[in-house]
């Protein structure tokens, strides 16, 4: 006698499996079970009634419907209890997978010396995970960095971790964020403008603007009159005016200090006690203009 096979499937939906049965024609639930673990019977539908039909079930043996299985497909039937429990474990299992998959961006590393190279790069954030990409930007001209770069991982841990932490790189702290276009909308965006401090009388806002374009577009220059021995600059792209900060550039001979411009609503009185001897004139300037200049500079 040629054995026997009937179809069994998880949903009337899925493609069935071949399940063998016994030498008298029934099929064992165990035979069931281990290709669909937990089930604890079988269904099918009456081509007449089209309703279910349950599968006649004795101390784990099944026995076919009017002694022929046909060419049915059988669908398994799993205990309540089980089938919830089944379900909340796929549910489970879904949210593990979507988090494990999120996707990572590139991210910003802000205050790069101006040595680092892209090897550099990588070799220091390897530690942390696996690299995608890294990038150092560089004038076209000149091809020196701009003092920043990009750097994207594989998972998207690693990313959230690197986020969490200031960075030594080449013998200086680096900040790794997200760019202003991936943040939330309601982070204030970083400001665009820098302080240029310890110029000299003799440097020109067209010289000024000259030498800064080569790290970016420059949309404005202000050299303050009376002359103060500081400036603004202002980039387009704030990104620019970031990896700036805390430097110190040679311009003209001179070495000048960059540092963040403050926002406006601060105390402009703190800087007002530090010059004394000429408030109203420095109180005219700045009701005249968007600039403010930080008490920390003074």
């Amino acid at each position: 006698m040629s054995e026997l096979y009937i179809r069994v499937a998880e949903d009337e939906s899925e493609e069935p499996m071949e399940i063998p049965s016994e030498d008298d024609g029934t099929v064992l639930l165990s035979s069931v079970a281990a290709q669909f673990p937990g089930a604890c019977g079988l269904r099918y539908r009456n081509p007449e009634s089209q309703c279910m039909r349950g599968v006649r079930l004795v101390e784990g043996v099944l026995h076919a419907p009017e002694n022929d299985w046909g060419n049915l497909v059988y669908v398994v039937n799993y205990p309540k209890d089980n089938k919830r429990k089944m379900e909340e474990i796929d549910a489970a299992s879904a949210v593990k997978i979507k988090r494990g998959f999120q996707k990572t961006s590139d991210l910003i590393v802000l205050g790069l010396p101006w040595k680092t190279t892209e090897q550099d790069l990588k070799d220091y954030f390897t530690t942390f995970g696996e690299v995608i990409m890294v990038q150092v930007k560089r004038d076209l001209k000149t091809g020196n960095s701009k003092g920043f770069g990009f750097v994207r991982f594989t998972e998207y841990e690693t990313q959230t971790k690197v986020i969490a932490q200031r960075h030594m790189i080449d013998g200086r702290w680096c900040d790794c964020k997200l760019p202003n276009s991936k943040v939330c909308p309601d982070e204030p965006m970083r400001s665009r403008k820098i302080f240029v401090g310890r110029c000299t009388e003799d440097m020109t806002t067209d010289e000024l603007r000259q030498y800064f374009m080569q790290y970016g577009e420059v949309t404005d220059v202000f050299i303050p009159k009376p002359f103060r021995a500081f400036a603004f600059v202002t980039f387009a792209d704030d990104q620019v005016a970031q990896a700036l900060c805390g430097e110190d550039l040679i311009i003209k001979g001179v070495s000048v200090h960059i540092s963040n411009a403050e926002p406006k609503h601060n105390n402009i009185q703190q800087l007002f006690r530090n010059f004394p001897e000429g408030v109203a004139s420095l109180a005219a300037m700045f009701g005249r203009s968007q600039y403010q200049y930080p008490s920390s500079h003074v």
